[in-house]
């Protein structure tokens, strides 16, 4: 069973215009690397999940057969919480043990294979723990040996600790704990809240525990980089080359060029990159490792691409430099874009979400472009910052501040005209 009702609005401004389970990540969308992972560990029938966009998942993913599994839907018809979404399928489940997951995670396939073999029927569920240097933000195990006391919901503390990952394997009995569950003060029918009140009846549930550069929670824009990270190291570890490479180009390291991508005279790729079908690059550019673009992606004479993700159709005109970030499809990306993603003082990078001045504890990273957004010549954008789609940034335009969608930002100045 895979959550996917859930907005995402965290992941603005990429969720605007798409659910994040199909936000593209190292060759597919993210929901159909979690498929991938249940397939290649024997899961071939599927439950999902679905609310927000829903019919772009079932349009996306439909029945299941092109990945070789069989797919169900069930409609989360209000997002009531994880209990909530788990308790729409009852009628599904058979009675039968059930694995379930979050359809924000990215994970190494042996996560799930550690579960399976971890699964004993004497408890009620085993669930994943992973290891984070910093507990708040999530859900906080807490652990006597091996089993479960207790999850504490998102504590205001900034330690290492064992964390919920997103992953259970439940006997039916479940259902009666959801049944017996109320809404939190955030008006949700919460999977831990129901957990703790089986553990106060006495249910036991085994953590299995997982190290944090096997697991990724897709939360906010730059896990998206992380995720991508994570796959690019996982899926490319060998040179797949089935598009056209004009003499001149050197390739070092292991990359994929589907076919009818083409590359240009002049350009360096440093892999792993992940250059798409329809893409056309060069000449003279340098695409710097886990980089990947997405299908119809042109970049113009002399750019640099290094650790980012351009969606679908986008356009990078020449002479522009994007560095880690994520842009979204249907772009134009105007001549001399420059995207910053280092400050003066090295200092870690913020991003306004939902108002408030998030720390990514990234030293690096870029912008976060929605779809449909156009720059005209020499725009700068400085580290950090979010555009949402349909908006055009006019020449010249220094963007110090995020854009909210469907604007047209200009920059005031002047231009005296003297005789010499």
């Amino acid at each position: 069973m895979i959550l996917a009702a859930g907005k995402g609005t965290r992941l603005d401004p990429f969720t605007i215009s798409r659910p994040k389970h199909l936000i593209p990540i190292a060759g597919a969308p993210l929901i159909e690397h979690i498929i991938n992972a249940l397939k290649e560990n024997g899961i071939n029938e599927i439950i999902i999940v679905i609310n927000y966009m829903g019919e772009l998942i079932k349009s996306y993913l439909g029945d299941g057969s092109k990945f070789s599994v069989k797919i169900n839907y069930v409609e989360q018809k209000t997002l009531e919480g994880t209990a909530h979404a788990l308790y729409s399928c009852k009628d599904l489940i058979n009675n039968e043990s059930f694995i379930v997951v979050y359809g924000d995670i990215i994970f190494h396939p042996s996560v799930i294979s550690n579960l399976i073999s971890s699964y004993n029927e004497k408890y009620l569920g085993v669930i994943l723990g992973v290891y984070v240097k910093n507990v708040k933000d999530f859900g906080l195990l807490i652990t006597n040996g091996e089993f479960l006391t207790k999850i504490e919901e998102k504590p205001e503390i900034n330690e290492l600790g064992i964390i919920n990952g997103g992953m259970y394997i439940f006997k039916p009995e479940i259902f009666k704990f959801i049944e017996k569950t109320e809404k939190s003060i955030r008006g949700e029918i919460e999977l831990t809240s129901s957990i703790n009140i089986a553990i106060k009846e006495n249910e036991k549930f085994l953590v299995v525990r997982s190290e944090e550069d096997k697991w990724v929670d897709v939360g906010k824009p730059w896990d998206i980089l992380d995720a991508n990270k994570l796959l690019m190291d996982l899926k490319i570890n060998k040179k797949i080359i089935h598009g056209y490479v004009e003499d001149g180009v050197h390739i070092n390291g292991n990359v994929v060029i589907e076919k009818d991508a083409k590359i240009l005279s002049g350009t360096y790729i440093e892999g792993p990159v992940w250059i798409s079908s329809g893409c056309k690059v060069g000449p003279n550019c340098y695409i710097r490792s886990y980089t990947y673009l997405c299908k119809n992606v042109r970049i113009g004479n002399a750019c640099e691409i290094k650790n980012s993700i351009i969606m679908e159709d986008t356009h990078i005109s020449h002479l522009s430099y994007i560095g880690d970030s994520v842009i979204g499809a249907k772009c134009n990306i105007g001549a001399g874009t420059i995207i910053a993603n280092l400050k003066f003082n090295e200092s870690t990078i913020k991003v306004t979400i939902k108002g408030e001045k998030i720390d990514s504890g990234k030293r690096k990273l870029g912008a976060f472009i929605g779809d449909n957004v156009k720059t005209g010549i020499n725009v700068s954008i400085n580290p950090g910052i979010k555009i949402g789609p349909n908006c055009w940034i006019a020449p010249n335009t220094f963007v110090y501040k995020n854009v909210p969608r469907n604007s047209f930002l200009t920059q005031k100045f002047e231009v005296e005209l003297k005789e010499k």
